[in-house]
């Protein structure tokens, strides 16, 4: 691993304007970490473990770790069906999944909220800045990766 943090951030693209927001807080703090960043976009959140999945998968293809660390950002919005529940549960389901069976330095700025002012309140960069605390936290289990000589 480089002193260069090289990060894949991935993003689902359904609601582009808080995608917008979260991925420019993200890249804000990785900016300033001076991280490699390779940004790729999903439809939506519940395909954001699938596209993880296959980095891992062109990793090992590749026997070489690509990525130091992972940004996962999105958002969830609650509707008038259970299908929030669905793509909430699963997708945070499938990623933890990886996260603890591949040792993923990983942050997880997937918002799920009940309505548009609850992701905008957590999207902004003036307010809570979740796409941000998502590229600290990725930046932070780098730092523990190296800890664990992993």
């Amino acid at each position: 691993m480089t002193d260069k943090p090289k990060i894949l951030l991935i993003e689902a693209r359904f609601y582009d304007d808080l995608a917008d927001e979260l991925a420019a807080g993200a890249i804000e703090v990785l900016e300033k970490a001076d991280a490699e960043i390779t940004r790729i976009s999903v439809p939506g959140v519940l395909e954001i473990p699938a596209a993880l999945s296959m980095a891992l998968i062109g990793a090992e293809v590749a026997d070489a770790d690509i990525y130091d660390g992972y940004v996962v950002l999105g958002v969830v919005i609650r509707g008038e069906t259970t299908h929030y529940d669905i793509v909430a549960n699963e997708s945070a389901r499938a990623i933890m999944n990886m996260v603890t069976s591949e040792g993923l330095a990983l942050g997880n700025g997937i918002q799920t909220v009940e309505n548009q002012e609850q992701a905008w309140a957590r999207a902004n960069r003036s307010e809570k800045n979740k796409g941000g605390g998502a590229a600290e936290a990725a930046l932070a289990m780098i730092e523990n990766k190296k800890k664990f000589g992993l």
